[in-house]
């Protein structure tokens, strides 16, 4: 529930960010409307570390010196948690191809392209659509299987490319964005999980490595994205989509969940 509020209060000002973004690019034009909003984007980060130095106060408990060695952190992770990391790749890969080519199949290349604000509105669509979810799903994953919700969130990964990909005008990419929403189903259980299969010792640690091994590795994905998208935005999809399949299986496969491993453990 913790992480879910996190994610919950984060995606407020990811909604109006949108739809503010697409009123200063129509008033302003894309050049120089993307240049202010940059400007005032690098002014609210700036705001931003300035209250995390003074509201944020540090853990004044003496504590054991955690293990810096990312090597010797990788053979402490448990065999469910690299599965779950396979899976998560594999998702991230159907997330990030098509990723930076979203805005350019909705507003150049459809048949019915939309403008700058109605894509600020799409964008808000989603990020409404995934906090009217968040609390009610985590009130269930606490209280049922983790693994169900999440499986279910990499469907909604999966299925995003190719509803995408058959959307020419805006209410079809509205419907396609309602989807984008919905694959943050099960986001903040999946962080819950990762700190559930990890070492209780080396949670913190852990949780950093899964995700500098997850990044590092999808980072090939905006590359190869760029690469299937000069072939056709049908490549670029559907390949999208295979690796959310493969990944989805994956998961449900091999994954476990917490409550699996302490029925194993008595």
């Amino acid at each position: 529930m913790g992480v879910s509020m996190h994610s919950f209060i984060r995606r407020i000002p990811m909604a109006l960010g949108p739809i503010i973004g697409g009123i200063m690019i129509g008033f302003w034009g894309e050049r120089t409307g993307v240049r202010l909003a940059f400007v005032i984007a690098f002014i609210l980060a700036g705001f931003a570390l300035f209250l995390q130095q003074i509201l944020i106060t540090p853990d004044r408990e003496i504590i054991e010196r955690p293990e810096k060695n990312p090597f010797i952190v990788f053979q402490l992770m448990p065999t469910d948690l690299k599965n779950l990391l396979i899976s998560d790749i594999l998702i991230r890969f159907c997330e990030q191809i098509p990723y930076a080519f979203v805005v350019v199949w909705a507003m150049k290349t459809i048949a019915n392209p939309v403008s700058a604000f109605q894509f600020g509105i799409l964008t808000t669509i989603e990020m409404v659509v995934a906090m009217f979810i968040y609390i009610p799903v985590a009130w269930l994953a606490d209280r049922g299987n983790k693994k169900i919700f999440v499986a279910i969130t990499f469907c909604f990964f999966t299925i995003f490319p190719i509803a995408l990909y058959h959307s020419h005008s805006f209410w079809p990419l509205a419907g396609a964005f309602v989807i984008r929403g919905f694959k943050e189903f099960g986001e903040p259980t999946r962080k819950s999980l990762i700190l559930d299969l990890a070492p209780a010792d080396r949670r913190a640690a852990m949780f950093g490595l899964y995700y500098m091994i997850r990044d590092i590795i999808v980072s090939v994905a905006a590359f190869s994205g760029a690469l299937l998208w000069m072939v056709s935005p049908a490549a670029n999809f559907y390949t999208a989509f295979f690796c959310g399949i493969v990944g989805t299986g994956w998961f449900i496969v091999k994954g476990k969940s917490s409550k699996q491993l302490l029925s194993q453990n008595r």
